[in-house]
């Protein structure tokens, strides 16, 4: 991904969060499906954000790394004045030299080669010439992006199971709740119909207090789902990273995720490479090789070239002064000769690193192919035991039914209606989790697959 596209990234998770802030009123509720809660959170999800901010810090440790095998250009400059101006002793041979040349006149065996103002100004050029790390260095540095990339795919999978992980039982919830409602209005039509036969004679006040207190238990697990609705869906605001004193509406159901999946999905050849974690690691096994490899190249020698020019200024004042230029260019060669085996021990050390990382990456595939194979045994056992309690659930509706027409038509004890009904309410329970359990089997098989 060139730096272009980092940005395009960076600014689609922009977009995208702020799409959700201007185009709907902000104490608006949200509306989401499973795939558009995802979208939510990988746009507003601090994981995410920084797993952008890993791929935009990779592509500048890749300039930063290519900026030290380009020429670099510096310039300095330094003034100095003189308040006592600094003497040197002259050889005595040298004194005696003078006053051979001027006899007669006095010589000072001090002397001083300084001026009091002292300016000096230059640029110097420093190039790398050769260096056998840097290009290993700068390909290791482009790996590190390619892992940090890697990385967000494995950051935005995990982000993506949270959500379907906090959203399924908001609908298991729901479900619940919507089963609850219609047992209500029955119960309570049934119960009607029974204070009539009651007023009728043919109706015991047994009877009413039997459907009277299935009723009153019916509305206190209905307060009490209504509470574990509230904290499944605060459970899921936090996963969202979505405000939690705002309205959220979810449009999915569980029936929507019960279809069969494909026999390919059951049977078929798993791909591990359809894994972003295998990604990961394979990322992780290049950064090793070029590891081994920068630390191999330590053994080369280095040549660095520079150039100097400077200007200086020396006199007693800035009027009487002289300049003096100074210009060189110069040549750096460090030759490795010996170092106490270090650098072997460093490129030995690199190799090991480099084969546990390959070691993790076996049992990485061979973990996928344990959940694979498990999450297919699982979704066949939730495939089945739903199936079962379809049937059941039939057969106790057909049975609650007939119980109730038999009731009404005088046939039938109240005490078969409420035996009914509590096997109905069971039934109903264990449909819905058998329903929770195959969709959750579903997800769970689609996660292993890589889909």
């Amino acid at each position: 991904m060139t730096k272009r596209l980092v940005w395009i990234v960076l600014l689609q998770t922009a977009v995208s969060a702020g799409l959700w802030s201007q185009s709907e009123n902000p104490d608006a509720p949200a509306v989401l499906t499973i795939d558009e809660a995802v979208e939510y959170a990988w746009g507003h999800t601090t994981a995410i954000k920084n797993a952008g901010i890993n791929i935009a810090d990779a592509e500048q440790q890749i300039i930063e790394r290519r900026a030290t095998g380009l020429p670099s250009l510096s310039g300095s400059a330094s003034y100095n004045r003189y308040l006592e101006i600094p003497v040197q002793v002259l050889p005595e041979q040298f004194v005696q030299l003078i006053q051979a040349l001027n006899p007669g006149e006095e010589v000072s065996p001090e002397a001083s080669f300084l001026l009091k103002n002292n300016f000096t100004a230059g640029l110097a050029l420093d190039a790398m010439i050769f260096d056998g790390s840097y290009f290993t260095a700068l390909k290791a540095a482009k790996a590190y992006r390619k892992y940090v990339q890697e990385e967000m795919l494995v950051e935005k999978r995990a982000v993506r199971n949270q959500v379907i992980d906090a959203y399924l039982p908001v609908l298991l919830v729901d479900e619940n709740l919507e089963i609850l409602d219609r047992n209500i209005e029955n119960l309570e039509k049934l119960l009607f119909e029974t204070r009539e036969l009651y007023e009728a004679g043919f109706a015991e006040q047994l009877d009413i207090d039997r459907l009277e207190l299935s009723l009153s238990n019916l509305e206190i697990e209905q307060e009490n789902l209504e509470q574990q609705r509230t904290s499944a869906m605060n459970v899921l605001k936090f996963v969202l990273n979505y405000p939690m004193d705002r309205e959220l509406v979810l449009t999915e159901d569980l029936e929507n995720y019960a279809e069969t999946v494909s026999g390919d999905a059951l049977s078929g050849p798993v791909n591990l490479d359809r894994r972003p974690e295998i990604g990961l690691a394979n990322a992780g096994i290049e950064l090793q090789d070029l590891n081994v490899e920068v630390n191999k190249q330590a053994f080369l020698p280095t040549l660095r070239g520079s150039v100097v020019y400077q200007q200086q200024y020396q006199g007693d004042n800035f009027s009487d002064g002289f300049w003096a230029p100074t210009s060189f260019v110069g040549l750096n060669l460090n030759v490795p000769i010996f170092d106490g085996f270090g650098k072997k021990a460093t490129v030995q050390r690199a190799r090991l690193e480099r084969e546990k990382v390959i070691n993790q990456r076996q049992d990485l595939q061979r973990s996928i192919r344990m959940e694979v194979h498990n999450a297919r045994i699982e979704y066949l056992n939730a495939r089945r035991t739903l199936d079962g309690q379809s049937k059941n659930l039939d057969l106790a509706r057909r049975i609650y039914e007939t119980t109730q027409i038999k009731y009404r038509e005088g046939v039938g004890s109240s005490l078969e209606v409420n035996q009914a009904e509590q096997s109905l309410y069971q039934t109903q329970s264990n449909y819905l989790q058998s329903l929770y359990n195959l969709v959750t089997a579903r997800f769970a098989l689609n996660r292993a697959l890589g889909n």
